[in-house]
């Protein structure tokens, strides 16, 4: 018998410490106004088949390695293109997934049942004060409490949905492992991988019950515009380009910047 001990399980992206909500133990926590900033430097997100549409619009839609969950791909490198100073850009659509955080669903001891969590290493915590807004109120919860409860019943819903989604594609052999390389201008090269797409030859190939079978459940509109939506990895490179044009002027202007202040001083 190994003496090792059990490995941890990886918590979900985002979230540092989620905790069940209840009243007993939160009864004084408040939730603060919130940006953000704590996707600033996450490169994916996952996606719900519901959503995957108006994501594609924005960005390329793939699928992860493994479990073929749907991911939005924000940028080349650990870094979010779409957020600046904390804000999302207001011409791209922001995934469900970061919508409701700090919130959650835990499993609970019924493989089948989930429950209300939050993160209580978020920053928009307040475990005690008058700022914010109230999670609980004479001990029930509020109704900012009673909100995430109805849009996370929801996501768990598209998430059920989009498992099988993805375990179709999985079953009929259509994903396969891609790569997706850049060279920005200052010379530097950046390797996106461990992720999937569908093959559209085997996708044109599928048995035509399959076919029917997939119209009916929507699924062959979402391969279409999974497909699609890998177009926009030109836009992404072209918005990493930006940013990296950018970054380099602000460094070359910011000695200019302080040789004038010490000359200033020196007046």
């Amino acid at each position: 018998m190994s003496s090792d001990p059990s490995p941890v399980p990886a918590l979900p992206l985002f979230y540092r410490d989620p905790q069940p909500l209840n009243a007993a133990d939160h009864a004084s926590w408040r939730l603060l106004a919130g940006n953000a900033g704590f996707t600033a430097e996450t490169p994916f997100v996952p996606l719900v088949i519901g959503e995957m549409a108006a994501a594609a619009r924005t960005y390329p839609v793939v699928f992860a390695g493994g479990d073929a969950q749907p991911l939005a791909i924000l940028g080349l490198e650990r870094r979010n293109l779409f957020v600046e100073d904390d804000v999302w850009a207001t011409d791209a659509y922001v995934p469900a997934y970061v919508r409701r955080y700090p919130f959650g669903f835990i499993a609970t001891v019924n493989p089948e049942g989930f429950a209300l969590a939050i993160d209580a290493a978020s920053e928009r915590i307040a475990r005690d004060g008058q700022e914010g807004v109230a999670l609980f109120e004479d001990g029930k919860p509020s109704e900012a409490t009673r909100q995430a409860m109805t849009f996370c019943n929801a996501f768990q819903s598209e998430a059920a949905a989009t498992r099988a989604f993805a375990e179709g594609l999985a079953a009929e052999g259509l994903l396969i492992d891609r790569r997706a390389d850049a060279t920005l201008p200052d010379g530097r090269t950046l390797g996106l991988d461990g992720f999937q797409i569908v093959d559209a030859e085997k996708f044109a190939a599928l048995p035509d019950a399959v076919v029917v079978d997939w119209h009916r459940k929507g699924w062959l509109a979402l391969v279409q515009t999974h497909l699609t939506s890998l177009e926009r990895f030109s836009v992404l490179l072209d918005r990493q380009q930006r940013v990296a044009a950018a970054s380099q002027a602000n460094d070359s202007e910011a000695p200019e910047a302080s040789s004038q202040t010490r000359k200033t001083k020196k007046a």
